[in-house]
This record gives structure tokens, C-alpha cells and sequence, in this order.
């Protein structure tokens, strides 16, 4: 039996307050963490200075935004992305773009067109093709090659998509939007911005490995530990700095075994299948919506080519770890990282600015 909405919501904030812990005695300002579920994870959110009660409030809203958000952007269920989906695949004639997704729209247009189209949301019909969006490991496998063939031959990418006041068109019906490599980096930052206005100075959503910060944690940076490419140990630890955000794609995410071979869910617009030579890349910059997108940019651009993808993004740290097991990195971010592993060969390039 369905419970009526108002019980549903009663028992979600219960659930939240369930999870609401402050911090010790002695601590100058009160820590209180809670945990939200969206986008098919759970967040972690840690307020500074804010007493159980408001916290609890604070995380009901939050969560609430982030579902919201959740249902409009995705990619095949009913909403607004699955409407433009459709309208693209019948049409080439503009129509009304909901203001749900508008910004989202514009702000991965410009990130994509920046990364030569390594990010690239436009590339549904592959990530749908593979099966990543809410299928178990276990009933995964390779689509068949000539549907990637045929959708890689039609290069369908955001310079399709032309977007005039608040209307919008794609010249190329093989365009279907997926915003997978964006959409929680952007929903992050949206939530940034909502404790911002709640007069919130300190504070971190977390999710994944990935974080955004504001402010300090009583004075002290935050930080966040970064996993070692096979998924297992912690490889690093990164310090933030204030308002920023730190966010990593690597293959152990999301992936499944097909006939003695691995396959993760990082696609390579140019080929339609998963990129080859990146075990995963971590980002700093100062908003999570850049960091990961860039991220997703820079694993396909892979260690040939990472460097120079970066600068047309205007990326200042990242660290890349190859299918060998190095590490690179530029100069600014070897000196903002503190490595735990050892007896892997660090390669230091030259710097991004």
C-alpha cells in the first residue's frame, strides 16, 4: 500500500534526523552530518555551526531540490529530458526548453564545445545502447557493433543543438541527451548555493569519492581521500580550499565482465566504446559542475593527451592514473596532494597556466 504524500515526507525528514550526529564536547561550533538519496546514491552533508534541529530542516530541503532535480534530468524515464529526447529524434523545428533544464543545457553546451566534445551529453543513444542507466552488472554486455557504428558515423554532439532565447532545436536527430557526467556535479552545486542563501559559511557535500566544499571545518581544510585506481586503498588525500570541489571518474565506478573482458561505463564519443588507456582522473576546481565534466573530458582525453584537453578547459589540478599504474600530474597539483602509495612512478608535467 502507497502512503499519502504527507506520511512519505514525515518518514523521509525521520529518517534524516536519524542520521543527523553532532559533533563532541569541546568543539568551538557544533558539526552535524547528515545523508540524502539521489541520483541513485546517498550524499553526505556536513554543516558547521549548526544546531541538530536546523540541520534537519536544512537536509529535508536539500533533499527534496536534489530529487527534483533527479526527475527532471533523467535521460529515459517521463520528464523534461526524456520530452526533448523525443521532440529531437521527430523534429528538426524548435521548440520551448523546459526551465528545468535550460541552465543545465547551456552550461554542458559550453563544457562540451571546450573539450572537443570528450564531454559530450549528447552521446545518450551510446550510454543507452550499453545499458549503465539503472541495470544490474550481471545482465550487462556489448551492444551490438553496428548500432555503434551507425550512431558513431552520426557524430551526434552538443554543436548540434542550437539554443535561441528559450527555445532550442538539434540538427541531428541521433542527439538524445544524457547528463550522467554533469548532472550531480551540477545538482551539487545548486545545493552549494542553497546554504549559501540559508547563511551557511562551512560546509561539504560529499557523494562517490567527490566533494564540494565552502569555508573550513573549524578552521582546518576539508579534505578528501581519493581511491586507488582499482577501487581498493586510498592512493591520495586532497585538501580543500575553501569554495571548491574535488571530483573523480574512474573505470572501478561502474563496469561488468563480458567474455573475459572488462567494460566500464566511461564512453568514447569518437569510438562508442569504453576509453581505453585511464584507470581515473580527479579534478580540483572551483565548482563541482567543471570538475566533473572535466573529469569524464580528461579520462578519454587518457594520458596522451589529458594535458592539452585541460588547458582548452581552463583546468588548473588534475591527476590522472593510467591502466599501468603512473601518476600524472601537473606541478600545482603535486603540490596541493599528499600520495600514499608507493612504488608507483609519478609523472610530472609541465604547468597548466
Amino acid at each position: 500500500m502507497r502512503l499519502p504524500a504527507t506520511q512519505r515526507l514525515r518518514g523521509a525528514l525521520l529518517g534524516i534526523a536519524a542520521s543527523i550526529i553532532v559533533g563532541a564536547c569541546g568543539q568551538q561550533d557544533p558539526v552535524s552530518r547528515g545523508k540524502i538519496s539521489a541520483f541513485g546514491t546517498t550524499m553526505e552533508i556536513t554543516l558547521i555551526g549548526v544546531n541538530r534541529q536546523r540541520a534537519v530542516e536544512i537536509a529535508g530541503v536539500l533533499e527534496s531540490d536534489m530529487q527534483m532535480m533527479e526527475s527532471a534530468w533523467h535521460a529515459w524515464k517521463p520528464g523534461p529530458v526524456g520530452r526533448i529526447n523525443t521532440l529531437f529524434n521527430e523534429s528538426n523545428s524548435p521548440f520551448p526548453a523546459p526551465p528545468s533544464v535550460l541552465p543545465l543545457l547551456r552550461i554542458s553546451k559550453t563544457l562540451s564545445e571546450q573539450s572537443e566534445d570528450l564531454f559530450n551529453p549528447a552521446i545518450g543513444h551510446l550510454l543507452r545502447a550499453w545499458g549503465f542507466q539503472g541495470r544490474p552488472a550481471g545482465c550487462l554486455r556489448p551492444p551490438p557493433a553496428d548500432l555503434i557504428d551507425e550512431v558513431v558515423r552520426a557524430k551526434p554532439s552538443m554543436r548540434d543543438i542550437e539554443i535561441e532565447g528559450f527555445r532550442i532545436s538539434s540538427s541531428n536527430q541521433t542527439v538524445k541527451l544524457d547528463f550522467r557526467a554533469i548532472q550531480k556535479g551540477f545538482a551539487i552545486d545548486r545545493a552549494i548555493s542553497r546554504l549559501q542563501e540559508m547563511k551557511i559559511s562551512n560546509a561539504s557535500i560529499s557523494t562517490n569519492g567527490n566533494l564540494r566544499a565552502i569555508g573550513s571545518r573549524d578552521g582546518n581544510p576539508w579534505s578528501v581521500p581519493v581511491r586507488g585506481p582499482e577501487g581498493s586503498g586510498v592512493l591520495a588525500t586532497l585538501k580543500i580550499q575553501g569554495n571548491e570541489a574535488a571530483f573523480t571518474t574512474a573505470s572501478y565506478k561502474r563496469s561488468f565482465a563480458w567474455e573475459g573482458k572488462l567494460y566500464h561505463d566511461i564512453i568514447d564519443p569518437r569510438t562508442g566504446y569504453p576509453a581505453e588507456g585511464t584507470a581515473s582522473v580527479t579534478v580540483l576546481h572551483p565548482n563541482a559542475t567543471t570538475a566533473d565534466a572535466a573529469a569524464t573530458a580528461l579520462f578519454i582525453a587518457g594520458p596522451a593527451d589529458w594535458h592539452r584537453v585541460a588547458k582548452l578547459m581552463g583546468i588548473r589540478y588534475v591527476m590522472l592514473t593510467d591502466r599501468q599504474g603512473r601518476v600524472h600530474m601537473n606541478p600545482a597539483m603535486q603540490a596541493r596532494v599528499k600520495l600514499h602509495a608507493r612504488n608507483r612512478e609519478v609523472i610530472i608535467s609541465e604547468p597548466l597556466t
